[in-house]
């Protein structure tokens, strides 16, 4: 006869306790976080200095769509090499050396913008530091996996996301206070974030190996297409993520909403541009104390359309505390997309292959918020601003209905944690 102590009683659970923090307690993963946490502040600090630099100087919505494509055009053209380097050199040495690069644009861009340089210059650099971060954002995608073990590692992609959007919050607002003496220091500090970053990943310590080297073939290049392209579940919510935020992103917009509809100073300005990684915070906080998603198809494409409705009701807004709270549900909406779609594209796919899956990743996802920002600044040039930001929150809404329709299988799909065990 078996103890009755030892049965399980009906209420209690045969999965194992969930632990918060179970990523939080491997060292190495702690110190990648410190590093890519100031990283993130100086790219946001950065980013909110170029759009108020540039705007400030042109009154012109296009030439923030500019800015935009100055930064996706690098990676829509590195990707995929940058994916096979990726899987083909060292990993660590990839991104501490772009990150010193990205480090040494953004120092010659505080020069610039303090001699008052040409617009035109001011681009050149943006492409040129775009064009390092591109080069290591496969091989930094597929750093994660090599610091935490499979078990933590739902858990690790929640506090990244959690510290990605904390530093998103603490760069805005910091840079609306910092840009009303001028623009510059925003650039120097971030060149000094990111050359923080790239020591501390030198000095990681990783699990297993670096992918045994193969040619740079056209077919190994395109190798994580074809795996993406079979993997259906990846596909389905990387496409989801790209017209999602292709077409309802109103980011790069927003110095004109501050300026002409709000009618809020750089303050006001920082404030609403931290607002989407406040409620993106938030959420990846919430998500990290609790169980997997048990149904995390369903989950992010209601997730989505309540981003898209957001973003139609902050296109539609003239009050700045309606507007801030939309774009807090942008960043609380879009986060749970995220966790979704980094858990599966990482735990699904191979080591060996991870660098060159995580570029078109990357291609879909990084590109289409560059992209997004010219498509939304093209738009508001030809038919306003509201226009263009309401019919992205619109378009946001009918890609969710024709993703789950062409994709019967995000519907379906269920909880992280049997992704993870599969893997």
């Amino acid at each position: 006869m078996s103890d009755p102590a030892s049965s399980p009683s009906p209420n209690q659970s045969s999965e194992p306790a969930h632990d918060p923090y179970a990523a939080l307690r491997v060292s190495g993963f702690r110190w990648y976080l410190c590093g890519w946490v100031l990283s993130v502040i100086g790219q946001q600090l950065q980013s909110v200095a170029v759009g108020w630099e540039i705007f400030q100087r042109t009154h012109q919505t296009l030439s923030l769509g500019w800015v935009g494509l100055a930064q996706a055009a690098p990676l829509l053209i590195l990707a995929l090499p940058a994916g096979h380097l990726a899987d083909w050199a060292n990993r660590k040495l990839i991104v501490a050396s772009t990150q010193f690069a990205s480090a040494i644009c953004s120092l010659s861009l505080a020069l610039l913008v303090w001699n008052h340089g040409s617009i035109l210059s001011l681009y050149a650099l943006l492409t040129a530091g775009a064009t390092a971060l591109a080069l290591g954002g496969p091989a930094r995608s597929a750093l994660l996996p090599r610091i935490v073990s499979s078990d933590k590692f739902s858990n690790a992609v929640s506090w990244y996301s959690s510290l990605f959007q904390l530093a998103s919050v603490i760069g805005p607002a910091i840079g609306g206070l910092l840009i009303r003496g001028g623009t510059w220091p925003a650039f120097v500090i971030d060149g000094l974030c990111a050359s923080w970053f790239a020591v501390v990943v030198s000095m990681l310590t990783l699990t297993g190996s670096d992918p045994q080297r193969k040619p740079a073939t056209l077919d190994a290049l395109v190798e994580g297409i074809r795996f993406v392209w079979r993997v259906k579940i990846i596909l389905a919510t990387i496409t989801l993520d790209l017209f999602a935020v292709l077409l309802g992103g109103a980011t790069y917009l927003l110095p004109a909403v501050a300026t002409d509809i709000l009618h809020v100073g750089s303050v006001g300005f920082g404030c609403l541009r931290a607002a989407p990684a406040v409620g993106a915070c938030l959420m990846a906080i919430l998500i990290a104390h609790r169980p997997p998603m048990r149904r995390a198809g369903r989950a992010m494409l209601w997730a989505v359309a309540g981003f898209g409705a957001a973003t139609i009701v902050f296109g539609l807004s003239r009050n700045y505390w309606l507007s801030l709270a939309m774009l807090f549900l942008t960043g609380a909406f879009d986060n749970i997309s995220v966790l979704v779609r980094h858990t599966l594209v990482q735990v699904l796919t191979p080591d060996a292959m991870r660098g060159r899956v995580s570029a078109v990743n990357n291609v879909f996802i990084g590109s289409s918020n560059e992209l997004g920002g010219f498509e939304s600044g093209v738009t508001a040039a030809l038919f306003g601003t509201v226009t263009s930001i309401v019919g992205g929150g619109i378009g946001t809404m009918v890609v969710v209905i024709v993703t789950a329709l062409i994709w019967p299988e995000i519907r379906r799909f269920g909880s992280l944690r049997d992704a993870v065990e599969q893997s």
